[in-house]
């Protein structure tokens, strides 16, 4: 397994814009979540307006990631939000 596999990178671009204030409200609560499951996160940047968050994360393992994301506390906070939760692309990224 490379070193990429084991320690994954990934890039989260995170829209806000249903809902600007609640979704960095989740976003603060769902990346406090990170440490639980090997994953901690490098960057956290905003646009002026609010709008958009980009994240820089790495877990310790694929399998850190997979645990995020099923997460009950994640998906509960998720949930609460509905229609107005962020949306989010994932992008799994290395160093060059």
């Amino acid at each position: 397994m490379t070193e990429h596999a084991e320690a994954p990178l990934l890039v989260a671009l995170v829209d806000l814009s249903a809902d600007p204030e609640a979704g960095q409200r989740y976003e603060d609560a769902v990346l406090a979540l990170l440490g639980r499951h090997g994953g901690r996160l490098e960057r956290r940047l905003r646009t002026g307006d609010g709008t958009t968050e980009v994240h820089v994360i790495r877990f310790a393992a694929r399998a850190g990631y997979d645990a995020f994301m099923v997460d009950p506390e994640r998906v509960a906070l998720r949930a609460a939000l509905g229609d107005t939760a962020p949306t989010t692309r994932v992008l799994d990224v290395h160093d060059v």
